[in-house]
């Protein structure tokens, strides 16, 4: 009798490409295989960001489209929003409130090193302009632009775009509504279309997901090579000066992600957190090797729906609009980052100061989306806040904003699990075990 092949799950898979990942990276940048990796390995990782990106468009525009004519009346749509902006902006800032007290309990700017400050503002400080130049246009735009961009001219260039993605959610909205609005007999063979469009695009995610270990190795492998830029040198001087700063960052996250999450999945969700943390997992390491939260969507929709059992009408709202508007792990790195830089320059920031970064903050994770480069686009506008800074000084972080992308994102991601398990859980709408639920 032969023995069945236990197949490796798609967790461990994607864990197994990314240690080799980083593995390969180090062995890289100390053997200077900077062109050979650019050439030959990174690409493979391009291929499979644009892959999910390319599904994520379709993906949300369909399901949105689904769950929301799967809706009896549009009172429903008003609540579950409602609550899902409610709870992401309440979770924003605990987020934000999280990194300016581990910055200042820390106090990361105090241990770096004036030559170092030096060298790192000047060596980014092109790409400390363009952010400038971005961050200008952004304040130049009015009060009420991001409002103005909420509503697309053409769903087409909207749709070329991922950055546009609130502006898919805003049509997909209208179409949903129109469709619950007119009779059965004249939504339903449109209804039974895009439910079959949709059960289409799953299946792509589930053909791309196959490819996901060698496209998180490829995404993994470069990372070194593009902070150091292959110089080892440099990259132990950005570790001396950016170390405690970094791991202030990551400790901020972390404390988001095994503290703030389980007490809301568990208080609110009624979920355990060893359930929760086992089904997104998958969406997790995605978010880290891709800092993408847009390119993850498709794999966090799956693995809500599938292992935690939220209904598609609560993901395919809730999940879409946190990737836009959710911004938990962006906001906690602003929030250190703006005072680690005051820090840097021997400038101490009042109570009254760093109440303004909260409430700056919280309010750029909203309007983020539409910008491009968004996490240091928003940080040049909260460090504009204070004129004794030098604005030159977002270079400082910009050497390590890769790695901390990448954690940031998987607590954006988690952070979207989270609103969507609790508003699934408060609408009805979330079907788990005896065994899943959490005994309260």
């Amino acid at each position: 009798m032969t023995r069945k092949k236990r197949k490796i799950a798609l967790h461990w898979q994607i864990i197994i490409g990314l240690a080799l990942g980083l593995g390969y990276s180090l062995l890289a940048t100390i053997q200077g295989w900077v062109e050979f990796t650019n050439d030959w390995i990174s690409p493979w990782g391009t291929i499979f960001i644009n892959s999910l990106k390319l599904i994520a468009v379709p993906l949300v525009l369909v399901s949105l489209i689904v769950g929301i004519a799967s809706m009896n009346n549009v009172r429903t749509l008003g609540k579950i929003g409602g609550k899902s902006i409610v709870i992401y902006l309440f979770t924003t800032v605990i987020a934000i409130s999280i990194g300016l007290g581990m910055v200042n309990l820390v106090q990361p700017g105090k241990f770096m090193s004036e030559d170092t400050r030096g060298r790192l503002v000047e060596k980014y400080a092109d790409k400390s302009k363009e952010k400038m130049e971005v961050a200008q246009e952004t304040k130049d735009s009015g009060p009420l632009q991001p409002l103005i961009d909420f509503v697309p001219s053409n769903i087409f260039y909207s749709a070329s775009d991922n950055r546009n993605m609130l502006q898919i959610i805003f049509f997909a909205v209208m179409f949903g509504v129109a469709m619950v609005l007119l009779p059965e007999n004249k939504s339903g063979p449109t209804r039974k279309f895009f439910e079959s469009v949709n059960e289409i695009i799953l299946k792509i995610v589930d053909l791309i997901m196959y490819y996901a270990p060698i496209g998180v190795f490829a995404l993994l492998a470069g990372v070194l090579v593009k902070v150091s830029e292959g110089d080892i040198s440099f990259a132990l001087e950005i570790l001396a000066g950016l170390g405690v700063y970094s791991l202030t960052v990551i400790a901020g996250l972390a404390i988001m992600i095994f503290v703030v999450y389980p007490i809301l999945v568990g208080r609110f969700g009624k979920v355990k957190f060893s359930t929760f943390l086992k089904a997104i997992s998958p969406a997790q390491l995605l978010a880290f090797s891709t800092s993408s939260s847009a390119a993850t969507l498709p794999v966090t929709m799956e693995r809500v729906e599938e292992e935690l059992g939220v209904s598609k009408k609560v993901s395919s709202f809730v999940l879409p609009l946190g990737a836009t508007i959710n911004m938990d792990g962006t906001s906690l790195y602003q929030a250190v980052a703006a005072v680690f830089i005051a820090q840097s320059f021997n400038i101490d920031l009042t109570l009254t100061d760093q109440l303004a970064i909260l409430l700056t903050a919280t309010l750029a994770s909203i309007g983020s989306a539409a910008v491009p480069g968004a996490g240091l686009v928003m940080l040049t506008i909260v460090l504009g806040l204070f004129p004794e800074i030098p604005i030159e000084g977002i270079g400082l972080v910009f050497a390590v904003d890769r790695i901390l992308d990448m954690c940031r994102t998987t607590v954006n991601v988690t952070g979207d699990a989270t609103v969507a398990t609790i508003v699934a859980r408060s609408e009805g709408e979330l079907n788990l075990t005896n065994e899943q639920t959490e005994q309260l």
